[in-house]
């Protein structure tokens, strides 16, 4: 067999052995299901009136609040989903799967491309759960076209793929799952200090450059204005610039971990 099928076999081998894996651990699914929702709950009923103050020059109704914070949501939601993928990848290590993966006759790769589509496929499913539950809750995008729909799943996607490379580098470099998790939570974290919740201008001077110059903001901005109509701007290219260089680096990095002689 030649490379390529022989590739293809095994990635969906290892693919459909992921979604096993996630199927017979339910509570880590839940948890990375779940959590997005509770925030865009939380954000919107509990803290939604303080923070729409900042938005606009007189500040925001719940309606205009909710089409403002889900784009910033569902990135989130795929920050937070990747996190799983680390902590598999991490497990996979320390309980010698993949040792014995590098005895068998498989595609090298397919191990690793098994987890990070697994990974997409799963922060699709998540963007879908909040996704409905933001309509349920009154989020409408009424002014986006068909075009406009497309690059924003696309948005999503490459996103999602991104930040999986970078989340199995991470995996691979723990020593345990734990450390995995934690290695990982900078993926949760940075969206809470992007544009997610308020805009960029509504924050202290000294810490918009933080929210601005980095990944979550650009794309978050960019999602809004395919979703709801607003000026992209420079945010556009910004995000894909943001999505390629984190796809490479994390695909180099993982690489280079995952075919090292193990110790």
């Amino acid at each position: 067999m030649s490379a390529l099928p022989l590739a293809v076999r095994d990635s969906s081998t290892m693919l459909r052995r992921n979604l096993l894996h996630a199927r017979r651990y339910p509570s880590m699914t839940l948890n990375l299901l779940l959590t997005p929702v509770m925030l865009l709950l939380l954000f919107v009923y509990i803290f939604g009136d303080a923070m729409s103050a900042g938005i606009g020059d007189g500040g925001a109704d719940r309606s205009e609040y909710i089409a403002y914070v889900v784009p910033g949501i569902l990135m989130m939601t795929i920050g937070g989903t990747t996190i799983g993928s680390a902590v598999a990848v991490a497990m996979d290590m320390t309980e010698g799967i993949i040792a014995r993966f590098r005895t068998l006759a498989i595609h090298r790769g397919s191990v690793l491309i098994g987890h990070v589509l697994g990974s997409v496929l799963q922060c699709v499913a998540s963007v879908a759960l909040v996704g409905a539950v933001a309509v349920a809750i009154g989020f409408r995008s009424t002014d986006a076209t068909i075009l406009e729909w497309l690059a924003a799943f696309g948005l999503l996607v490459f996103f999602s793929l991104a930040l999986t490379w970078i989340a199995v580098g991470m995996g691979l470099s723990s020593p345990n799952a734990e450390a995995a998790s934690n290695n990982a939570m900078p993926l949760i974290f940075l969206p809470l200090i992007s544009s997610t919740f308020v805009p960029v201008d509504a924050m202290p001077g000294w810490f918009q450059p933080i929210a601005e110059y980095q990944p979550f903001t650009p794309a978050i901005e960019t999602l809004r204005g395919l979703l709801l109509g607003t000026e992209i701007g420079h945010n556009g290219w910004l995000a894909v610039v943001w999505c390629l260089g984190l796809a490479v680096l994390g695909y180099f990095w993982s690489k280079s971990l995952f075919d090292r002689d193990p110790k």
